[in-house]
């Protein structure tokens, strides 16, 4: 795994060191102590030992080297949109969707001094969902792995013409002043996080539990491919809540997507939905189904 700045390191051994004495216990996350997902991680499951991980892509290692029982990734936010790279690591990391997380998302400007700034250290996520805050003040907005990582980057170099973007806990965490608090563009500011384990929950741990199912699946190359595959779900009365395209490959003719629905198999409605969706398409993989944590609609 990468390295942290300086400041964040102290914390980041003594949490790692703790994960190690009990795997099963600890939840890996991506970003440096005080991140938005190591707090969505103890909001959810409180008694877990928290595995702060260089990037989403290390903590999701972290559950298949054994290291870590499970791992919170967020997967999209209500501002900004999916989580870059995520369509394409949850896939191909092996690991099953055992759970989702909602999360109130909160950020302050925070740094060594007073201003004026000229730039600001942020995830991009965070960058996008504060980009009106940092256009009206003139403020260049820099991408950095994560929001706390970037709030102890900056204290590690003292510079007192930088910031940081990141949760207020990072501040009290790495010693820098909030210059300017709730400085996201959107009061209900909210992002889906997602729990990943190596084991997908057995079917009867959904029984009489109102569930969510993700998935993928490539179309074929023809007309109304689209069309007929979302056929499957609309006549059997499964309600699709998310579906986002992205490509597979640079012939941009094999076209993924990646969706969501309200149910689970063992349901005889999505079981023959996905029964006919296979016969639709040329690839549907399972990601996990889940107890659903809020309501669509």
């Amino acid at each position: 795994m990468r390295n942290f700045a300086k400041p964040a390191l102290a914390m980041v051994d003594s949490m790692r060191a703790a994960a190690a004495g009990e795997p099963a216990r600890a939840i890996a996350f991506g970003g440096a102590p005080g991140s938005n997902s190591h707090q969505a991680a103890m909001q959810f499951a409180p008694e877990a030992l928290p595995l702060p991980c260089f990037s989403f892509e290390d903590a999701l290692d972290a559950v298949k080297s054994g290291a870590a029982g499970c791992a919170m990734i967020p997967i999209e936010n209500s501002q900004h949109g999916r989580v870059a790279d995520i369509h394409f690591l949850l896939p191909e990391s092996g690991l099953a969707i055992v759970a989702e997380h909602f999360m109130r998302i909160t950020h302050a400007l925070m740094a060594v001094g007073d201003g004026p700034f000229e730039a600001a250290y942020s995830h991009p996520q965070a960058l996008g969902q504060s980009r009106e805050f940092l256009r009206a003040r003139g403020i260049t907005g820099m991408s950095y792995a994560d929001t706390a990582g970037a709030a102890a980057y900056v204290a590690e170099t003292g510079e007192a013409n930088i910031a940081a973007i990141a949760p207020p806990l990072a501040a009290d965490l790495y010693g820098l002043k909030i210059v300017e608090d709730a400085v996201e563009d959107a009061h209900d500011n909210t992002t889906r996080f997602v729990v990943l384990a190596k084991e997908p929950l057995a079917p009867g741990a959904l029984a009489g539990v109102d569930a969510m199912t993700t998935f993928i699946f490539e179309v074929k190359n023809i007309p109304a491919a689209l069309y007929k595959a979302l056929g499957c779900f609309a006549t059997n009365g499964v309600n699709m809540t998310k579906l986002e395209s992205y490509q597979k490959g640079a012939s941009f003719a094999a076209t993924m997507f990646f969706a969501d629905i309200e149910g689970a198999p063992g349901d005889a409605r999505v079981d023959t939905a996905l029964e006919e969706l296979a016969f639709q398409t040329n690839e549907v993989r399972l990601l996990g189904s889940y107890p659903r944590a809020r309501k669509r609609g």
